[in-house]
């Protein structure tokens, strides 16, 4: 997992192939952009943006959290995952090194899982973002997700702070 999250950024450095659109969130007041392929179904939520491959393979999202709320946003995330039939393996915990993206420090908490499908790799990543924190979550199948690495690679390698 922490390939496919993290380490993957460095490996990309090509422009995205198929059409993609910057995002900038929270629109109301930015604190990070993204760009993320339009065959993902990339979209605004009230904290932040979400995405879904499109072969239902790999969920992505960032919430934007003030930092003393950031263990309540964790919270929602993981409830989100359960509600989804996630159920996530705490015994399988990894906790990856900071990664720099752009100039944020990138680290994460890798679980392994299984949903209706079977087998499932869970992430939920932190980056600090002046005072505001970007929360990550990924789920993915473990049978598919390789086939999404490049884009998730790319996804990655091209978030940065708001200017």
């Amino acid at each position: 997992m922490k390939k496919l999250l993290i380490a993957s950024v460095f490996a990309i450095s090509i422009p995205f192939a198929a059409s993609a659109a910057e995002l900038i969130f929270p629109s109301d007041a930015p604190v990070a952009s993204i760009t993320i392929p339009d065959s993902w179904g990339p979209k605004e939520t009230e904290t932040g943006v979400d995405a879904t491959s499109e072969d239902g393979a790999v969920y992505f999202s960032i919430d934007v959290a003030d930092a003393a709320s950031s263990d309540k946003t964790t919270e929602i995330a993981i409830d989100f995952l359960t509600k989804n039939g996630v159920k996530i393996d705490p015994q399988s915990l990894k906790e990856s090194g900071e990664t720099d993206v752009n100039g944020l420090k990138i680290s994460s908490l890798d679980y392994e899982g299984s949903d209706e499908n079977g087998p499932v790799d869970v992430s939920i990543g932190f980056a600090a973002a002046g005072e505001k924190v970007l929360i990550f979550t990924y789920w993915g199948s473990k049978d598919t997700q390789a086939e999404h690495q490049k884009e998730l690679g790319e996804m990655l390698a091209s978030l940065k702070p708001a200017s």
